[in-house]
């Protein structure tokens, strides 16, 4: 049998939920299973939550928390959601830890899933095989594409992840 994937839950675009009231977005509960569900996913995964922020007010105590909870782990296979807009900074905090021996992609979404009409579900099925069979390292697993965690950048204009260019 495979060995299970521990999935952490930090929130970003993947949980966000629409108030139809006050147009506002906000987080009420993880969508992370029901994803698994939905995607028919045979891979043993364990999810846990570990907070649910917008990327953009992720601080430096929420990153270690990650790369505690990272290095603690059983697992040798992670995938980590987070929210795109500062996803390169959390790889980065991770990859020049130096988690050796474990392999972590972080994914995330550009639209929210409760929209029905999100990347997150091709992400998160493209981020956990890229866990599954990429080498120890932190790598970030965008629209099919996978980049090294010393490699990477949002790029804004366009709204996509590329490589970072000398």
């Amino acid at each position: 049998m495979t060995a299970p994937v521990r999935l952490f839950v930090t929130g970003g675009t993947f949980d966000k939920e629409y108030d139809e009231r006050t147009g506002n977005l906000f987080f009420k509960d993880t969508h992370l299973r029901d994803m698994l569900e939905l995607a028919r996913c045979r891979v043993p995964v364990e999810v846990r939550t570990l907070m649910m922020v917008d990327s953009l007010e992720m601080d430096d105590h929420d990153r270690e928390l990650i790369l505690a909870q990272c290095r603690k782990c059983e697992q040798d296979r992670i995938v980590v959601t987070h929210g795109t807009d500062t996803m390169e900074v959390t790889a980065r905090a991770l990859g020049e830890a130096g988690l050796a021996s474990k392999t972590i992609v972080l994914t995330g979404a550009m639209i929210p899933f409760a929209f029905g009409s999100s990347d997150g579900l091709f992400n998160l099925g493209a981020a956990l095989a890229f866990a599954q069979s990429l080498p120890a390292g932190v790598y970030v697993a965008m629209n099919g594409r996978v980049f090294d965690w010393d490699n990477v950048r949002k790029n804004r204009d366009i709204g996509e992840f590329e490589e970072v260019t000398p």
